[in-house]
């Protein structure tokens, strides 16, 4: 009995990455989501500390969350942990020594490492802190190449550059269970793929977006705003079919200049297709069609398992829908021939954002999610400003600064309640599903503030030279 009750409360150290730090706590609830799994920090649980103690998980648990998460960097089985090392100690030995045997066995090998957070250590101070563990039971043979078993001594010194200690504020001893995905950052940079343009999503932010969405195998998702489909591509990376709209003909099949440096036209292979091909991922890929997120053209029914998209905000790609403000009574004659163009007119924030909303409630299935970005301009920015729906749920919001006045959300809604006829009634009466106003002239708020900043600049160039 007390056997099962040491291993059933075994912790676990997450160690986190510390870029975008608003973003970790909603991936790694959503990938624990996936194993059925609430989120248990402990009681001193600090959300931009770089490490974290979890409790009431399995092994399994963690592995699952380390084969996806980008946020994290590794996880440990948590052995000791304290203010000091003396403190550390005591923790140590009182860890059960029969969860420690199996990883001591005199025919094993073993390494230790040491992490410093906020501060770079000499190695023969490493070795005196490794030197000071001898009181841990070790049988078997050091192997820093290719070991059985893997510990870490880990300190941390705190997140103010400009002020380290001398003495860590606190130190963990564990064994290492895994590392995260974030050579997904690298090894898929848009630097090195075949298709981008003016508004491809960052690899980091890209695969953020798929784990808050929680996109498994299987699962069918959708981009109405595919744009060069950096989204398809994170999200086929976990298994799931993809497809996506835009209105832009041009950008869907790869036509015209190239958003390259040094290179004029798009080359043959610059198209969404290719970017999953590149990445061994051209079985997941559905398709990409030419159309307007304003009209949809599916039938009715419950089709995709999560939503995952970046509309277009106005600053680099114009905020365009078809149509015309004037009255067209007859069409033209080559209406229907090749060389039509269609008429595009405005497409108010507000407006994509309450259509992505409707879409939303209407196609995802039960339990789906859509996961969006919305620009906000700072100064006048209030969570009453995030758009709800009847039918779906907040789940995160969170903040990527853009510039001292503006920057943009990632919100993340649940499909909680099937749509019914009235829902639409609330979304006209209901104070709360207000969509969000105020917000179309987000374009001219932007360029206005870098216009203010940089007339500050020009101010104080001057200043300088009149002194």
């Amino acid at each position: 009995m007390a056997l099962h009750c040491t291993r059933a409360c075994k912790r676990y150290l997450l160690h986190l990455a510390q870029d975008n730090v608003e973003f970790r706590l909603p991936e790694i609830k959503a990938l624990l989501s996936l194993r059925g799994q609430p989120f248990r920090p402990s009681e001193d649980f600090k959300e931009k500390s770089p490490f974290w103690l979890l409790d009431s998980l399995s092994e399994d648990d963690v592995r699952s969350i380390m084969t996806r998460t980008v946020c994290a960097k590794s996880v440990f089985e948590l052995w000791g942990h304290g203010r000091t090392h003396s403190e550390l100690q005591t923790s140590l030995l009182r860890y059960p020594p029969e969860d420690m045997a199996p990883f001591f066995q005199q025919d094993s090998t073993y390494k230790i490492n040491v992490y410093t957070f906020n501060k770079t250590l000499e190695f023969k101070d490493r070795i005196e802190k490794i030197d000071a563990l001898e009181f841990l039971p070790f049988q078997g043979k050091v192997n820093l190449k290719n070991p059985d078993h893997v510990f870490c001594l880990l300190e941390d010194y705190g997140t103010d550059p400009n002020n380290i200690p001398d003495e860590p504020f606190h130190v963990y001893f564990g064994r290492w269970i895994a590392d995260g995905q974030r050579d997904l950052i690298r090894s898929h940079s848009v630097k090195k793929r075949h298709f981008i343009g003016n508004t491809s999503m960052d690899a980091g932010l890209s695969f953020i977006m798929a784990n808050h969405a929680r996109v498994k195998a299987h699962d069918l998702v959708f981009d109405p705003f595919v744009g060069t489909g950096s989204l398809l591509v994170a999200c086929s990376h976990f298994g799931a079919y993809v497809c996506g709209t835009d209105i832009d003909y041009n950008t869907i099949h790869g036509i015209g200049k190239s958003s390259r440096k040094n290179q004029k036209w798009r080359g043959p292979d610059e198209n969404i297709r290719a970017n999953l091909r590149q990445y061994g991922l051209e079985q997941f890929y559905m398709d990409v069609l030419v159309a307007d997120a304003s009209k949809t053209i599916w039938r009715e029914g419950q089709l995709f398992d999560a939503i995952v998209t970046d509309p277009p905000y106005g600053i680099r790609e114009s905020t365009r829908r078809t149509g015309s403000q004037k009255e067209i009574i007859k069409p033209p004659d080559d209406f229907y021939g090749e060389s039509h163009v269609p008429v595009s007119m405005a497409y108010h924030l507000s407006d994509i954002f309450s259509d992505l909303l409707r879409f939303a409630a209407r196609y995802l299935v039960m339990g789906g999610r859509l996961v969006y970005w919305l620009p906000v301009y700072r100064p006048e920015y209030r969570e009453e400003m995030i758009p709800l729906h009847p039918c779906l749920t907040l789940i995160s919001n969170c903040e990527q600064t853009l510039s001292s006045h503006t920057s943009r959300r990632l919100i993340t809604m649940e499909k909680t309640k099937e749509l019914e006829d009235s829902d639409d009634l609330a979304l006209l009466h209901d104070s709360r599903y207000s969509p969000y106003q105020g917000h179309n002239a987000f374009r001219e708020k932007y360029f206005s503030g870098i216009t203010k900043r940089n007339g500050r600049d020009e101010a104080k160039t001057q200043m300088k030279e009149d002194n």
